[in-house]
């Protein structure tokens, strides 16, 4: 018997032993609005993952220092009351309730995947309804999503204080300079009306970093958005997106800031507003029914790349990359949308 057949049955045995987690993943890299995603397929794949591997996949794949870095990962899964489930896990490894962008996304994937223009889609706090669209811009996958349940309750949240809510009030432990509005979509949003001095401060990285570390207010940190109203039906939306930083777009926080808009009589319910943001821009309509609330958010759900990854999930960080299959065309329809956003906000 030869040192190489020896020592290729010692490496088989010990897989056996400790369990086989080399792995060939396929994953798709996706955006919207340039929030950006790895979408990986659990549910026509043969690979799962324990919740620590998930964890541990984010904060590896999603690295801005390797060949893919994305804000999260998208995986897709059966349900078993709905067309399909996504779970969202950041790039710190943190898992998500809710994520609009993404959302969008996987509501693609798994229209075009069934061959239907809607679907019913898990989430962790809701089954949500989606549908393709006409293009937001031309030649660009369009989808709605729905943002919902909605919720002003601070303890929802989870926020420290004592009252019920806060709505367009301050904060006077965080900051006397602006004013804020609190609501989960379910995940939890922190957002203030500003002028532009404001907006172009370092008050929001400042706000965001202190609620997003140890603090009594948010124990469980929170999503900030600073808007900028443009003019009726319009808006401009910056997020500090927690358990990512600041982000090119969120969709969560998109649709709850449009919903504030309308709140505080800047924009109306039951119309469209244009939400424009560092990376492109969506359509949002805010719905009220009595004392309920539900957004829909609107917007492109673009693919970039396709690539296997190579990975042994005892190592995440050590993984290799097939080479990767880029949809040329949708980048270059999205390049085209965002250079027209950039010159409109340059005149506004």
């Amino acid at each position: 018997m030869n040192d190489s057949f020896f020592c290729g049955n010692l490496e088989t045995l010990n897989d056996f032993l400790v369990g086989v987690r080399r792995l060939k993943i396929e994953v798709i890299k996706c955006h919207g609005s340039g929030n950006d995603f790895l979408l990986i397929d659990e549910w026509n794949n043969d690979y799962s993952f324990s919740e620590v591997e998930r964890s541990h996949l984010a904060k590896a794949l999603c690295s801005r220092d390797t060949d893919l870095g994305a804000d999260g990962i998208l995986y897709v899964m059966k349900s078993e009351h709905a067309d399909g489930r996504m779970r969202v896990f950041n790039s710190d490894g943190s898992e998500a309730s809710m994520c609009g962008n993404g959302l969008r996304c996987v509501a693609r994937y798994i229209c075009e995947y069934t061959q239907q223009d809607s679907a019913l889609i898990e989430t962790m706090k809701a089954d949500l309804m989606v549908q393709r669209e006409k293009d937001i811009y031309p030649e660009i996958p369009t989808y709605l999503v729905e943002i919902s349940p909605v919720s002003f309750k601070a303890q929802d949240l989870p926020l420290n204080i004592d009252q019920e809510s806060l709505l367009n009030e301050k904060l006077p432990t965080l900051t006397e300079e602006v004013s804020f509005t609190a609501v989960a979509v379910p995940n939890p949003h922190l957002i203030a009306v500003v002028n532009q001095q404001q907006l172009s401060s370092e008050l929001q990285r400042e706000l965001s970093e202190y609620v997003n570390g140890p603090n009594e207010l948010f124990p469980d940190g929170v999503n900030v958005s600073f808007v900028k109203p443009l003019k009726k039906g319009e808006i401009f939306v910056r997020t500090f997106e927690r358990g990512v930083g600041f982000t090119n777009a969120c969709g969560t926080a998109m649709s709850a800031s449009t919903l504030v808009s309308c709140l505080q009589e800047l924009n109306e319910f039951e119309k469209p507003v244009e939400v424009y943001n560092n990376g492109g821009k969506v359509r949002c309509v805010a719905h009220r029914k009595g004392e309920t609330y539900q957004i829909d958010l609107i917007g492109n759900a673009s693919y970039v790349y396709r690539t296997t990854v190579e990975i042994d999930l005892r190592v995440p960080n050590e993984f290799k990359l097939t080479p990767k299959v880029e949809y040329v065309e949708e980048i270059e329809r999205y390049a085209k949308l965002q250079e027209q956003v950039k010159e409109y906000l340059e005149r506004v």
